[in-house]
């Protein structure tokens, strides 16, 4: 499991960003890998997968 932090989440269009708080790298989040509802700056645990553009958080949950 990463732990990060939301920097941006639209929940409007249901995607947004995560940073790995220990490589200052950012994922792309959609809501389909979403476990709890996220807002930005909350801290989350998540899982990276490979996507179409690169790798992107799955399994996020509120830390």
């Amino acid at each position: 499991m990463n732990n990060g932090k939301v920097k941006f989440f639209n929940s409007e269009k249901g995607f947004g960003f995560i940073k790995d708080s220990n490589s200052n790298q950012e994922y792309f989040v959609h809501v389909s890998g979403l476990v709890d509802e996220i807002r930005e700056n909350d801290d989350v645990t998540f899982e990276l997968k490979e996507g179409k553009k690169g790798l992107n958080a799955v399994n996020v949950r509120l830390a």
